[in-house]
C-alpha cells in the first residue's frame, strides 16, 4: 500500500504468464487495482485485475491503455516493466531480425511505458517505476550478447531517467534477476542453467 494506505494502481507489463502473472496475482491479493497486458489475451481472472492485450512496442496502444487507466483512475501508482524476450544464440549464428525484435522490446518498449506512465503520475508528483533487468548484464553469459545488451541499456535509461523523474516525485529503479523457471528459459539446458547458479553469491 501507498503512505496512506489506500489501494493503489499498479501497471505491470507481460502478466499472461511467468513473473508478470504472478506479480499480478501479488497486487491482487494486497486489494491494489491492478492494470496487467501482453500480447495475447489471458484464461485466468483475479480480483481488481484488468487486462489490455497489446505490444509494448505499439506506441499508440500504449497511448490509448494509458488514457483508458487516467480516465478510470485518475492516477497511476506504480508501473513494473516486466515484459521481455529472449533468443539465446551465439553472435555469430544471431539472426538481425531477431536482434531487432529482442533490442525492441526490452529496451524501447521499457522507454515508452515509462514515458507514457510518467505522464499520468507527475499529476499527483508520485511514482514508482520498477525496470526488471536480468543477471546476463553482471554475469556476461556466452550466448546472450544481445538479451544482455538489451538489458544493460535498460540499466543505463534507468539510471538517467531517475533523475529526470525525481523532480516530479517519481522514483526509477531496476531489479536484476537471476534465472527463474519460466517460459523464457524453458529451452535453456539444465547444465547451462546450473553454471549460471554456481555463479551467484546466493544459489
Amino acid at each position: 500500500m501507498s503512505e496512506t494506505s489506500q489501494p493503489q494502481v499498479v501497471l505491470i507489463t507481460g502478466t499472461s504468464r511467468g513473473v508478470g502473472r504472478n506479480l499480478a496475482a501479488h497486487f491482487s491479493r494486497r486489494g491494489d487495482h491492478v492494470i496487467g497486458c501482453s500480447r495475447q489475451a489471458i484464461q485466468w481472472e483475479l480480483p481488481n485485475y484488468e487486462h489490455f492485450a497489446l505490444e509494448v512496442t505499439d506506441e499508440a496502444a500504449v497511448r490509448q491503455m494509458m488514457q483508458a487507466v487516467g480516465k478510470k483512475h485518475q492516477r497511476l501508482d506504480i508501473l513494473i516493466n516486466n515484459a521481455g524476450i529472449a533468443s539465446m544464440n551465439h553472435v555469430l549464428l544471431m539472426p538481425t531480425e531477431t536482434a531487432r525484435k529482442v533490442l525492441e522490446v526490452n529496451m524501447l518498449g521499457v522507454f515508452v511505458l515509462c514515458r507514457e506512465a510518467a505522464r499520468l503520475m507527475q499529476k499527483n508528483r508520485y511514482g514508482r517505476i520498477i525496470n526488471i533487468g536480468s543477471a546476463a548484464v553482471q554475469l556476461k553469459i556466452e550466448g546472450e550478447a544481445i538479451y544482455a545488451a538489451s538489458k544493460s541499456a535498460v540499466v543505463s535509461f534507468t539510471e538517467v531517467v531517475a533523475k529526470e523523474l525525481a523532480p516530479f516525485g517519481i522514483t526509477c529503479n531496476v531489479v536484476s534477476l537471476s534465472p527463474v523457471q519460466t517460459d523464457l528459459i524453458r529451452g535453456v539446458p539444465e547444465e547451462k542453467i546450473g553454471k549460471i547458479l554456481d555463479r551467484l553469491v546466493i544459489k
